[in-house]
């Protein structure tokens, strides 16, 4: 039985010295690593964490960040990543959700963490990172917990069944669910990416995905399983810096998505040594045959993965490198161990050419949304055999002669921009908190850069709203990739006979 811990602890024991992370300027090996999670454990547990706590890590990349996961995890608890850019209402609204016990902040964003706490009655213990966390009867400083705490790792409860994280993921609703990922699933997973992608302790990976992302957040795990070196940036918004890092680093691997590639393929590469990079790796959105051939151009020497996935199964199909030339379109097969098939709306299964349902079969198959049991009835179905559960994707596909799975288009309207999910239903709740804001209606529009733009159409009773006022608001109330990118107003808004916008008819 391995736990999502182990995969720490054991590469802390076999290479105790080497680097596992670089992180700025910083450099940490397993031992150090092992180390700083076992301190931050103890004061978990000494503050009350008990088996299957929730600790919600609100924080930015960082060497703060990976302590608390596998902290977290040796606390017998369950990890809650949120992206850092959360604003508050949703911050409060996941710790309700989740009852989350222990709130880990950044300092600078502490203030915000005593106010959310004081919204959420189940959160006992606030932990900040940096220099600004005053000491207080229910805050910790991280900082205090690294230089007084004992590394001593906690008895160990947690058996392969229990929870690892919940990864909130939107939804049609507008609120957002919470995926929830046994420690068997999270192993499993991990393993089959590392199989196909061949990794060894030799590799060292950049990643500049927010690790509230589970493509993000699986760079972390992966990496620490087969005991190679992570080399954890915050975002790609200077592709050279990120790029000069490489050559620095001797990047082998680098996961991206298509905003990243789109970005890359306007730029020069030729002052920078990418001679160590053996494989890419994109999933969030699929990239146009013409992006795989420029990428393909633009690093020669090294192989590139397509792939398809989703939280409710982290990964679930990737197109073998060897395959690119004959199907550049297809997002491929099934991960090792896993099997997928396409059925229609009745549920009968379907041949090749023929366009229906993904369903996903495998030990990825998460458990189903946290305390959502309609939702969850609804994606996460019976399987073949007495007890099993299949995932049902929500997405189209076609499959070719051979088993190759191309992907068609979406069954609701979330929308995939800059790699995140993004529910409508989630921006327009926004908008329509907006004095003046009538009606709204937000969909996705085809974008190179983006995969999709999010459009926003607006009716509104008050004539001095702008476009200005529109994206203000929205950046006071969302996370940044779910800010429009245009707004346009109208006088009215298509309806259906029941009276329900109809955003077919937008575009």
């Amino acid at each position: 039985m391995q736990l999502v811990h182990d995969f720490l602890e054991k590469s802390a024991q076999r290479t105790p010295d080497k680097i596992a992370l670089v992180c700025g300027k910083s450099r940490f090996t397993y031992a150090q690593i092992d180390q700083m999670a076992n301190r931050l454990a103890h004061a978990l547990v000494s503050r009350g964490v008990k088996r299957g706590d929730r600790v919600l890590l609100w924080l930015p990349n960082s060497v703060e960040m990976v302590v608390a996961v596998f902290a977290t995890l040796k606390a017998n608890a369950v990890f809650v990543p949120v992206n850092v850019t959360t604003k508050q209402e949703k911050l409060v609204f996941l710790a309700n959700n989740c009852r989350a016990a222990v709130l880990v902040a950044a300092g600078r964003h502490f203030e915000t963490a005593v106010s959310t706490a004081s919204a959420a009655p189940s959160i006992h213990t606030i932990i900040g990172t940096g220099a600004h966390t005053p000491p207080g009867k229910h805050t910790l400083s991280y900082d205090d917990i690294q230089a007084t705490c004992q590394p001593i790792c906690p008895p160990r409860q947690t058996i392969d069944q229990d929870l690892a994280c919940l990864i909130y993921t939107s939804g049609s609703t507008g609120d957002p669910k919470g995926v929830m990922s046994a420690h068997s699933n999270v192993v499993f997973a991990a393993s089959s990416i590392i199989t196909y992608l061949q990794n060894t302790p030799d590799d060292i990976v950049i990643n500049v995905l927010p690790l509230s992302f589970d493509y993000g957040l699986y760079q972390l795990l992966m990496t620490f399983k087969f005991g190679g070196t992570l080399v954890l940036e915050n975002s790609f918004t200077y592709p050279a810096y990120i790029l000069k890092r490489m050559a620095q680093e001797r990047v082998t691997g680098f996961p991206g998505v298509p905003t990243i590639f789109a970005l890359l393929l306007q730029m020069d590469l030729s002052p920078y040594d990418l001679s160590h990079l053996r494989y890419i790796t994109n999933t969030a959105a699929a990239l146009p045959p013409s992006h795989i051939e420029a990428i393909r151009q633009k690093f020669p020497q090294a192989t590139l993965y397509s792939m398809y996935g989703l939280t409710e199964t982290k990964r679930t199909l990737y197109l073998p490198p060897e395959e690119l030339d004959r199907r550049p379109g297809s997002v491929g097969i099934a991960i090792p161990g896993t099997e997928v098939w396409l059925e229609d709306e009745n549920g009968r299964r379907l041949g090749p050419g023929e366009i229906g349902e993904l369903v996903i079969r495998g030990r990825h198959v998460m458990r189903g949304y946290w305390e959502n049991p309609e939702a969850t009835a609804r994606r996460y179905r019976p399987g073949p055999l007495p007890g099993e559960q299949v995932c049902y994707s929500g997405d189209l596909f076609r499959m070719d002669k051979d088993g190759f799975f191309y992907f068609v288009g979406r069954q609701d309207d979330i929308i995939k921009s800059r790699g995140e999910k993004v529910a409508p239903k989630e921006v327009e709740n926004v908008l329509y908190t907006l004095p003046g804001v009538t009606e709204t209606a937000v969909i996705g529009i085809p974008d190179p850069i983006l995969g999709q733009a999010i459009k926003a159409f607006i009716v509104t009773n008050d004539s001095t709203l702008t476009e200005r006022d529109v994206l203000r608001h929205c950046r006071a109330h969302l996370e940044d990739y779910m800010v429009p990118q245009q707004i346009e107003f109208r006088e009215s808004l298509p309806k259906t006979t029941s009276g329900k916008i109809k955003k077919t008819g937008l575009s």
